[in-house]
């Protein structure tokens, strides 16, 4: 195979890919949600990391863009979605931008850039009243802190993957919005 070929051909697999992903944005939006609120109940079940309350914050960026993902899924399937199709998709670019945005808060509130909230200190320790009360069931159990990471992973924490995989669903998301036609394939 010729240079020539092998860049052709590699140029329409990406151009296969970019028109896959596009036309089937919205059901993709839907899955990459329901995948990353997956991920984040897992580290919580099974890895025992309690979320704080910018983590829960993230979450929700992720139920409403899915939600909205799966209301566009149901659109395709009607004849507005033509005219639905340019503003279904920028919402979830918004919404994956947004959040973001809030996940680059966060990390630069683990990396001490900047404060986080003062709802989410996790100051303070518990002493043997605490444990008291907590075997009585009347304590007030504190989230853990929005400015430690309780994860970390090639450098980035939760929040870190967080920013990058919700840029790239908020690029997606208006490639999606761009997309010129709707060949049916």
């Amino acid at each position: 195979m010729t240079n020539q070929s092998a860049q052709t051909e590699a140029g329409g697999r990406i151009g296969r890919l970019y028109d896959l992903v596009t036309r089937h944005w919205p059901l993709l939006a839907f899955l990459s949600s329901a995948l990353m609120l997956a991920i984040a109940h897992a580290f919580e079940r099974f890895g025992g990391l309690a979320p704080c309350h910018l983590c829960l914050k993230q979450r929700e960026i992720y139920w409403a863009a899915g939600t909205v993902g799966l209301i566009a899924l149901i659109l395709q399937r009607t004849p507005l979605w033509p005219r639905l199709r340019l503003p279904a998709n920028l919402l979830l670019g918004a919404l994956f931008l947004y959040g973001a945005g809030l996940a680059t808060y966060h990390a630069g509130a683990e990396w001490k850039w900047w404060p986080g909230p003062s709802s989410c200190s996790g100051l303070g320790s518990a002493g043997a009243a605490d444990l008291e009360a907590m075997l009585k069931g009347t304590a007030k159990i504190k989230a853990p802190a929005c400015d430690k990471a309780a994860w970390v992973f090639l450098g980035l924490s939760m929040a870190g993957w967080n920013v990058l995989i919700s840029l790239k669903l908020a690029v997606w998301s208006v490639l999606a919005a761009l997309r010129k036609s709707e060949t049916a394939a």
